[in-house]
């Protein structure tokens, strides 16, 4: 199974950067520090997709960084070494691996218990499991999940878990100390104001909690 290489997801929404470039806000990320990458551009095209993720990949593989594609195993495999990560709703996992092939990540949404379960039964390499805390973006979900039940998704999972929903430094901690592998934010780091003291900030509440 391969490993994530940061605790620290960065899921990409570029109509959540206030105006900016989304490309100039993750060179920005990327100067700060090495988070994975999710690039989680739903209403593109394959091909504004692609073209947007040539981009993405040139900042991310000069740093490191693990680039992760929002469901299009297609676009994927176009780029050396990127995963996939799938909704909820999308193709099994194990459907998914299968094309996919076992030397990229691939990682899935759970929004219960059980999702999670399968998920790791079919494979995945790792879980975003949320909302945990309240959040705009997440809303379609239903209630936050809260914190204990994220406590009883990591005791029952093996895989790593990153928690998603309403993520801020403090919570970001919080997550880590009920046994989470990490977190994943959108707005909080795209949507800061500095956009590199935030990435540091939530970089080290995750690596370096409590």
């Amino acid at each position: 199974m391969l490993t994530l290489s940061s605790r620290l997801l960065v899921v990409t929404d570029r109509h959540q950067t206030n105006g900016r470039p989304l490309v100039s806000i993750l060179q920005r990320v990327l100067s700060a520090a090495v988070p994975i990458v999710q690039l989680r551009e739903r209403d593109l095209s394959a091909r504004e997709l692609v073209t947007l993720a040539r981009e993405v990949q040139a900042l991310t593989a000069s740093r490191r960084s693990q680039l992760l594609i929002n469901d299009r195993i297609d676009v994927a495999l176009a780029f050396e070494g990127a995963g996939v990560h799938l909704r909820s709703n999308s193709l099994p996992v194990s459907a998914a691996r299968r094309l996919l092939g076992s030397q990229r990540l691939l990682g899935i949404s759970a929004h219960t218990v059980e999702e999670g379960l399968s998920a790791q039964s079919q494979g995945a390499d790792y879980i975003v499991f949320g909302p945990i805390y309240e959040t705009p973006s997440k809303q379609m979900f239903g209630p936050p999940l809260g914190i204990h039940t994220l406590e009883k998704a990591c005791r029952l999972i093996r895989i790593p878990i990153i928690g998603i929903g309403g993520v801020t430094a403090a919570r970001a901690r919080e997550m880590r100390r009920a046994g989470a592998f990490g977190a994943a934010v959108i707005t909080a780091i795209l949507g800061a104001d500095d956009i590199e003291s935030a990435t540091r900030e939530l970089l080290d509440a995750v690596t370096l909690f409590p």
